[in-house]
């Protein structure tokens, strides 16, 4: 990693940003961006104070955010990539399960991340090469190797309710095999989830990059795999579809995709 970090400040940053979370007017004034697609004031708020805090201690690295344009992002250039409150929707109904999710990309690859949730207070990062950790204690992805032991997270695509009857389809068959099935309505939560063992699996279409870039190196420095669902590994795209888990476990959901799956029932 070229540039350098001061990793105990970014992560101060992050929860002084989280602490913007309580502020329950904010969270309910509300814009709609699309179908089932919103932004609060406090997604505005949290972005605001991350990219000015980010821009006077690191000048020279460009910021991509949901919540701005980013057609001049040059993504082989040193870029922040932030999601300021992923899972805008729990946080408009109270739900506690929204993250903050920041990622740092060099040369188009994703090289520190966190993943922040102020209401666990769980801080989850990784760096290119060193492992991935929570709370500063080294966490791992589980070590299940069959649908039959598993607890897998699902997203819905909520912005492409066109997909619902493809995606309840397989949802179905992945329900039926595995022990239960989960939906935080965050990305970045369940990838963090998948890391420390809690989730075995977690897939989801047409996520983008700010939903899984930190999340995707947590998941890869805890020992897993990301693919998209044709089980190629996954890029930095600026959208995409997911599957993270274990080696084992991305093989068995790539293969209930793929239709391959042979259920024993």
């Amino acid at each position: 990693m070229q540039t350098t970090i001061d990793m105990k400040e970014m992560q101060e940053l992050l929860r002084r940003a989280g602490a913007l979370f309580e502020n329950r007017a904010a969270a309910g004034h509300t814009r709609e961006k699309g179908l089932a697609d919103y932004v609060t004031e406090v997604d505005v708020t949290v972005q605001q104070y991350i990219r000015e805090q980010l821009e006077r201690r690191y000048p020279l690295v460009q910021f991509l955010s949901e919540e701005k344009n980013n057609d001049e992002i040059d993504r082989s250039a040193p870029v922040w990539v932030l999601d300021p409150v992923d899972g805008t929707t729990n946080l408009i109904h109270d739900c506690h399960a929204s993250v903050i999710s920041l990622a740092l990309m060099e040369e188009g690859r994703v090289v520190l991340a966190f993943v922040y949730n102020p209401y666990s207070q769980e801080m989850f990062m990784a760096r290119e090469g060193e492992g991935c950790y929570c709370n500063g204690r080294q966490v791992h992805v589980s070590d299940v190797s069959s649908m039959q032991e598993s607890l897998i997270a699902i997203g819905t695509s909520p912005y492409y309710k066109e997909l619902a009857a493809e995606n309840f389809d397989l949802f179905y068959r992945l329900f039926m095999d595995c022990q239960d099935i989960r939906r935080s309505g965050s990305a970045a939560l369940d990838l963090a989830g998948v890391a420390c063992g809690r989730l075995d699996g977690y897939l989801e279409r047409n996520l983008k990059l700010w939903d899984f870039a930190a999340g995707m190196l947590l998941v890869r420095e805890a020992g897993g795999c990301v693919v998209d669902y044709s089980g190629a590994q996954m890029k930095p795209d600026m959208a995409a579809n997911l599957v993270a888990g274990n080696e084992a476990m991305v093989r068995e959901m790539t293969g209930y995709i793929a239709g391959r799956e042979t259920p024993d029932r």
